[in-house]
């Protein structure tokens, strides 16, 4: 089971290292394959007076130390084509984020790299609509053919669901978009984006972590390739995401559930 987690975006040194330092189990559970994640950037927060991340230079430096300290593969977001070559240097995954997961000059970008591109779905998009993104990225890289899950996996393409707008200010996950999207790609489960409420707190981003494990244990159900969560020691001083994030000492337990899920339906 692929596993991402870490905070949303890079905080102070000291946080990080925390929070990378509780994550160690997961990185030395064999039935895992772990990436620690955490933003160097967060382009697209609701505020221009929002706390974005130390920026591209100083995050790169930062998750490296994570890297040599604790062994862990990386995985951050790319936000421009003039990101992806210096940034996949350091990271094994680059991420898409979900507003830009049509722009194909960034995805070619990332393509022509050697990492992983984990391309997220647009709250605006229809999980069949995805298919086009992962087939850029495999063309981009030599193949011709038609997009397949086995065909995304070994030539390095994931999708990541995160919940499709709703209404005014809310998200809502379909489930049935899994399967689809797995079809033609590996499909992670992004459990904390998805209780995501956007702008819904005036100049930020509100949440419900309450619901996280609900749609977690039914992703797992489903037959999902991995999970994705942002988590952190204290979610209420966290620089971003807070509201949806889970708590360090509550993942454990999901992920056991998980697991057990897992197990029955496999």
């Amino acid at each position: 089971m692929i596993l991402i987690a870490g905070p949303c975006v890079l905080e102070s040194r000291d946080n990080v290292m925390r929070i990378a330092e509780s994550l160690k189990k997961y990185h030395e559970d064999c039935t895992k394959d772990f990436y620690f994640k955490a933003s160097f950037d967060k382009a697209n927060r609701t505020s221009l007076d929002s706390f974005r991340g130390p920026g591209i230079d100083e995050g790169l430096k930062m998750l490296q130390e994570v890297k040599e300290q604790f062994g862990y593969k990386l995985l951050t977001d790319v936000h421009d084509y003039t990101q992806p070559q210096a940034v996949a240097e350091v990271v094994d995954v680059l991420q898409i984020p979900a507003f830009l997961c049509r722009q194909t000059d960034l995805l070619v970008a990332s393509a022509k790299t050697g990492a992983i591109v984990n391309i997220k779905k647009g709250q605006f998009l229809a999980p069949q609509a995805m298919e086009h993104s992962v087939k850029k990225v495999l063309k981009t890289r030599g193949f011709e053919g038609e997009a397949s899950y086995e065909n995304a996996q070994k030539y390095g393409v994931w999708l990541t669901e995160r919940g499709s707008t709703f209404g005014y200010g809310n998200l809502v996950v379909d489930m049935r978009g899994l399967k689809q999207m797995r079809e033609f790609a590996p499909v992670i489960f992004d459990a904390t984006h998805s209780v995501q409420q956007p702008a819904s707190g005036g100049a930020t981003s509100g949440g419900d972590s309450a619901l996280v494990p609900y749609l977690a244990r039914g992703a797992a159900a489903v037959g999902v390739d991995g999970f994705f969560f942002e988590t952190h020691f204290d979610p209420s001083i966290a620089l971003s995401d807070g509201p949806n994030m889970i708590e360090l000492n509550k993942l454990d337990s999901l992920i056991k559930q998980i697991d057990a899920i897992r197990s029955i339906v496999e």
